[in-house]
């Protein structure tokens, strides 16, 4: 996250210094209380003491080279100056929260998750095949869900991980919220800025791609990105379903919907699992094939910056 004219932006970079790691455990998940009536002595998620636990468990296992610090509901373990770690710290993973929390989520994840900020290309893929036994499925960084964490490549940028942030807070507040939109929204704040004292996607760089697939005739129609299964939306033409989903969250954002849009997607899921009819309804549109090509035409009016 850098700062430009008075506006906080997210934007992508390059990084290349090296670094070793420490072999370390997989994260072990905290015992969460089940109950849906708590009582006043079952607090809900992991208390104070347990965000203190897990981090001083980290300082004591990954040593000096590392900056180890609780932003809830994250502990953010990272290997690069220490300074920058609290930078990243603060001004992304805090920021991001809290913008994200005030349009979308009214619940934190139920379980302490770990950021991890691995300096450089290197030290990231070395790192992700200590902790996790293989090699990172992205260049840039991704959260995993079995493992409970959020990995990252830090050296290039803080796009990558206000992306990645999005998707545990939809895997707690909308738990069966289908691919198109998960990536949609998180591929949103790639790139992003605080305007008017909100978070607010910017166009980026998925935008070429999609041009030259409206020109192609190629884009698949609304109706059926949403209906896609995940291996469907992660398949070979997962850039453009990204970017078809992005562009239409941009759309939304930029006529003042989409907050709109997610909170009714997310009451209506059970009966429209694929948030097609809510889309409709929140458009206003009977005539989606008319809206369609009125979109397009607007995507190719867009320039990136």
């Amino acid at each position: 996250m850098i700062c430009h004219n008075g506006l906080r932006v997210c934007v992508v970079l390059i990084g290349t210094t090296a670094a070793v790691w420490l072999t370390v455990p997989p994260v072990q998940p905290l015992a969460v209380c089940a109950s849906t009536q708590p009582s006043a002595s079952q607090p809900v998620g992991p208390t104070d003491e347990d965000f203190e636990k897990r981090a001083a468990s980290f300082r004591r296992i990954l040593g000096e080279n590392f900056t180890v610090l609780i932003e809830k509901p994250f502990v953010v373990a990272g290997d690069g100056k220490p300074d920058d770690v609290r930078k990243t710290t603060e001004q992304t993973v805090r920021w991001a929260v809290k913008m994200l929390k005030q349009d979308f989520f009214a619940h934190d994840p139920e379980e302490i998750l770990m950021i991890f900020l691995f300096k450089d290309s290197e030290s990231y893929a070395a790192n992700n095949k200590a902790l996790f036994g293989s090699d990172p499925p992205t260049p840039y960084g991704y959260f995993s869900a079995t493992h409970k964490a959020l990995v990252m490549n830090i050296g290039t940028g803080g796009g990558t991980l206000v992306h990645e942030i999005v998707h545990p807070f939809i895997h707690a507040n909308f738990p069966n919220c289908p691919a198109w939109f998960n990536e949609g929204l998180g591929s949103l704040y790639e790139q992003c800025q605080e305007k008017d004292g909100r978070i607010s996607g910017m166009i980026n760089w998925r935008l070429t791609g999609l041009r030259r697939a409206i020109h192609a005739d190629s884009v698949p129609t609304f109706k059926n990105l949403t209906a896609m299964s995940p291996a469907e939306f992660y398949g070979d033409s997962r850039g453009l379903h990204y970017a078809t989903a992005r562009y239409l969250c941009y759309y939304l954002q930029e006529r003042g919907l989409l907050v709109k849009y997610y909170h009714a997607f997310a009451a209506a899921h059970q009966d429209d699992p694929t948030g097609y009819e809510t889309l409709m309804k929140v458009l206003d549109e009977k005539d989606m094939a008319a809206f369609e090509k009125r979109w397009r035409k607007w995507v190719l009016s867009l320039r990136i910056p």
